[in-house]
Protein backbone atom coordinates (compact mmCIF):
# COMPACT_ATOMS: atom_id res chain seq x y z
CA UNK A 1 0.00 0.00 0.00
CA UNK A 2 1.36 3.40 -0.85
CA UNK A 3 1.76 5.94 1.48
CA UNK A 4 -0.01 9.15 1.34
CA UNK A 5 2.04 11.74 1.86
CA UNK A 6 0.22 14.62 4.21
CA UNK A 7 0.90 18.27 2.42
CA UNK A 8 -0.17 20.10 5.09
CA UNK A 9 1.89 18.20 8.14
CA UNK A 10 2.16 19.91 12.08
CA UNK A 11 5.55 20.94 13.50
CA UNK A 12 6.42 21.16 17.21
CA UNK A 13 7.08 24.97 17.37
CA UNK A 14 8.60 27.10 20.52
CA UNK A 15 8.49 30.54 18.56
CA UNK A 16 8.65 32.14 14.73
CA UNK A 17 10.22 35.64 15.17
CA UNK A 18 12.26 38.40 12.88
CA UNK A 19 15.39 39.87 14.01
CA UNK A 20 19.25 40.34 13.39
CA UNK A 21 21.01 36.83 13.24
CA UNK A 22 23.26 37.86 16.90
CA UNK A 23 26.17 35.07 16.90
CA UNK A 24 28.65 33.72 14.52
CA UNK A 25 30.29 34.71 11.14
CA UNK A 26 26.13 35.95 9.85
CA UNK A 27 26.01 38.35 13.02
CA UNK A 28 23.62 41.59 11.75
CA UNK A 29 22.21 39.91 9.11
CA UNK A 30 18.01 39.98 9.22
CA UNK A 31 16.58 36.31 9.96
CA UNK A 32 13.35 34.76 10.78
CA UNK A 33 13.95 32.03 13.35
CA UNK A 34 11.81 28.89 13.43
CA UNK A 35 12.54 27.87 16.71
CA UNK A 36 11.46 23.87 16.90
CA UNK A 37 10.44 22.02 19.99
CA UNK A 38 12.25 19.12 21.59
CA UNK A 39 15.61 17.99 22.28
CA UNK A 40 17.77 15.49 21.94
CA UNK A 41 20.25 16.82 24.04
CA UNK A 42 19.68 18.15 27.94
CA UNK A 43 22.40 20.89 28.79
CA UNK A 44 21.79 22.56 31.95
CA UNK A 45 22.50 25.89 30.62
CA UNK A 46 20.63 25.99 27.54
CA UNK A 47 18.61 29.24 27.58
CA UNK A 48 15.66 27.55 25.57
CA UNK A 49 12.64 25.93 26.53
CA UNK A 50 11.99 23.73 24.39
CA UNK A 51 10.08 21.26 25.72
CA UNK A 52 7.00 24.37 25.75
CA UNK A 53 5.79 24.52 22.22
CA UNK A 54 2.48 24.74 20.28
CA UNK A 55 1.78 22.51 17.36
CA UNK A 56 1.49 24.71 13.82
CA UNK A 57 0.39 23.31 10.81
CA UNK A 58 3.05 24.09 7.24
CA UNK A 59 0.08 26.22 6.18
CA UNK A 60 0.00 28.31 9.60
CA UNK A 61 4.09 28.65 9.78
CA UNK A 62 4.41 29.63 6.06
CA UNK A 63 1.51 32.50 6.50
CA UNK A 64 3.68 33.89 9.80
CA UNK A 65 6.91 33.60 7.79
CA UNK A 66 5.78 35.07 4.69
CA UNK A 67 4.71 38.36 7.10
CA UNK A 68 8.23 38.97 7.56
CA UNK A 69 10.70 40.77 5.05
CA UNK A 70 13.39 39.12 5.97
CA UNK A 71 14.60 36.31 3.60
CA UNK A 72 17.04 34.49 5.50
CA UNK A 73 15.43 31.56 7.38
CA UNK A 74 17.25 30.06 10.49
CA UNK A 75 15.92 26.63 11.91
CA UNK A 76 16.93 25.87 15.06
CA UNK A 77 15.36 24.74 18.41
CA UNK A 78 15.89 22.11 20.29
CA UNK A 79 17.16 20.70 17.76
CA UNK A 80 15.93 21.14 14.27
CA UNK A 81 17.16 17.63 13.10
CA UNK A 82 14.77 15.23 14.86
CA UNK A 83 11.90 17.05 13.88
CA UNK A 84 9.50 14.72 11.55
CA UNK A 85 8.57 16.12 8.26
CA UNK A 86 10.93 19.03 8.41
CA UNK A 87 12.25 18.23 4.89
CA UNK A 88 8.36 19.11 3.68
CA UNK A 89 9.01 22.19 5.31
CA UNK A 90 12.07 23.07 3.71
CA UNK A 91 10.91 22.02 0.34
CA UNK A 92 8.44 24.83 0.54
CA UNK A 93 10.63 27.35 1.72
CA UNK A 94 12.82 26.52 -0.82
CA UNK A 95 10.31 26.75 -3.46
CA UNK A 96 9.89 30.37 -2.33
CA UNK A 97 13.22 31.94 -2.11
CA UNK A 98 14.91 31.42 0.96
CA UNK A 99 17.95 31.20 2.17
CA UNK A 100 17.91 28.56 4.97
CA UNK A 101 20.57 28.10 7.67
CA UNK A 102 20.36 25.78 10.21
CA UNK A 103 21.46 25.69 14.06
CA UNK A 104 22.13 22.21 15.05
CA UNK A 105 24.38 20.20 17.76
CA UNK A 106 25.71 18.17 15.28
CA UNK A 107 24.84 14.55 16.01
CA UNK A 108 22.34 14.16 12.98
CA UNK A 109 22.25 14.33 9.72
CA UNK A 110 21.36 17.42 8.27
CA UNK A 111 18.55 17.99 5.26
CA UNK A 112 20.14 18.67 1.85
CA UNK A 113 17.78 21.50 1.73
CA UNK A 114 20.17 23.40 3.97
CA UNK A 115 22.23 26.33 2.51
CA UNK A 116 24.14 27.27 5.59
CA UNK A 117 25.43 25.02 8.61
CA UNK A 118 26.00 26.03 12.12
CA UNK A 119 26.67 23.14 14.69
CA UNK A 120 27.62 23.55 18.20
CA UNK A 121 28.77 20.38 19.52
CA UNK A 122 27.92 19.78 23.42
CA UNK A 123 30.88 19.22 25.70
CA UNK A 124 28.95 17.46 28.08
CA UNK A 125 27.68 14.80 25.12
CA UNK A 126 31.98 14.58 24.17
CA UNK A 127 31.91 11.03 23.69
CA UNK A 128 28.40 11.06 21.93
CA UNK A 129 30.53 12.97 19.08
CA UNK A 130 33.20 9.98 19.13
CA UNK A 131 29.90 7.68 17.35
CA UNK A 132 28.06 10.04 15.08
CA UNK A 133 28.85 13.66 13.84
CA UNK A 134 28.47 15.98 11.55
CA UNK A 135 31.20 15.80 8.72
CA UNK A 136 31.08 19.24 7.79
CA UNK A 137 29.68 22.75 9.07
CA UNK A 138 30.18 26.43 7.48
CA UNK A 139 30.96 27.28 11.24
CA UNK A 140 31.38 25.38 14.69
CA UNK A 141 30.37 26.97 17.78
CA UNK A 142 31.63 25.38 21.06
CA UNK A 143 30.30 27.01 24.16
CA UNK A 144 33.11 27.17 27.30
CA UNK A 145 30.97 25.21 30.45
CA UNK A 146 34.32 23.98 31.55
CA UNK A 147 37.82 23.10 29.98
CA UNK A 148 36.88 22.72 26.69
CA UNK A 149 40.15 22.66 25.04
CA UNK A 150 40.49 18.66 24.16
CA UNK A 151 36.55 18.30 23.04
CA UNK A 152 37.38 21.54 20.52
CA UNK A 153 40.61 19.49 19.34
CA UNK A 154 38.33 16.35 19.17
CA UNK A 155 36.05 18.52 16.93
CA UNK A 156 38.87 19.96 14.96
CA UNK A 157 39.94 16.40 13.91
CA UNK A 158 36.37 14.86 12.98
CA UNK A 159 34.24 18.00 12.10
CA UNK A 160 35.60 19.94 8.79
CA UNK A 161 34.42 23.26 9.07
CA UNK A 162 35.32 27.24 7.18
CA UNK A 163 34.89 28.71 10.54
CA UNK A 164 35.45 27.77 15.01
CA UNK A 165 34.16 30.05 17.91
CA UNK A 166 34.40 29.79 20.95
CA UNK A 167 31.24 31.04 22.88
CA UNK A 168 31.14 32.14 26.47
CA UNK A 169 28.22 30.49 28.43
CA UNK A 170 25.92 32.53 30.45
CA UNK A 171 24.40 31.40 33.75
CA UNK A 172 22.35 33.46 35.92
CA UNK A 173 23.00 36.38 33.80
CA UNK A 174 26.76 36.28 33.78
CA UNK A 175 28.74 35.59 31.08
CA UNK A 176 32.59 33.52 31.78
CA UNK A 177 34.38 36.03 29.03
CA UNK A 178 37.59 35.62 30.89
CA UNK A 179 37.59 31.94 30.86
CA UNK A 180 36.44 32.03 27.55
CA UNK A 181 39.44 34.28 26.27
CA UNK A 182 41.67 32.43 28.22
CA UNK A 183 40.80 29.25 26.60
CA UNK A 184 40.91 31.15 23.28
CA UNK A 185 44.13 32.57 23.39
CA UNK A 186 45.85 28.77 24.39
CA UNK A 187 43.77 26.98 21.55
CA UNK A 188 45.49 29.81 18.71
CA UNK A 189 48.93 29.10 20.46
CA UNK A 190 49.30 26.18 18.91
CA UNK A 191 51.22 25.83 15.60
CA UNK A 192 49.25 24.65 12.30
CA UNK A 193 45.90 24.27 14.03
CA UNK A 194 42.31 25.61 12.93
CA UNK A 195 42.34 29.83 14.43
CA UNK A 196 39.59 29.78 16.64
CA UNK A 197 37.70 33.45 16.84
CA UNK A 198 35.28 34.37 19.22
CA UNK A 199 31.42 34.95 18.75
CA UNK A 200 29.29 36.40 21.55
CA UNK A 201 25.26 36.80 21.52
CA UNK A 202 25.03 40.21 20.42
CA UNK A 203 21.90 40.32 20.23
CA UNK A 204 21.43 40.03 24.37
CA UNK A 205 24.27 42.95 24.64
CA UNK A 206 21.57 44.70 21.95
CA UNK A 207 18.51 44.16 23.65
CA UNK A 208 16.86 42.45 20.98
CA UNK A 209 15.20 38.82 20.42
Amino acid sequence: MQNIINPNPEYRIVEIFETLQGEGYNTGMPSIFIRFGKCNLACPWCDTNYNQFETKTLNEIMAVVRGFSARNIIITGGEPTIQPNIEILLDVLKSEGYFIAVETNGLKPVPKQIDYIATSPKRLYQKNYLKHHLDFAHEVRIVVDGDVLDFCEQIENTIKADRYYLSPCEQDGVMNMLDTITQLGKLNQRSNKPHWQLSIQTHKIAGIE
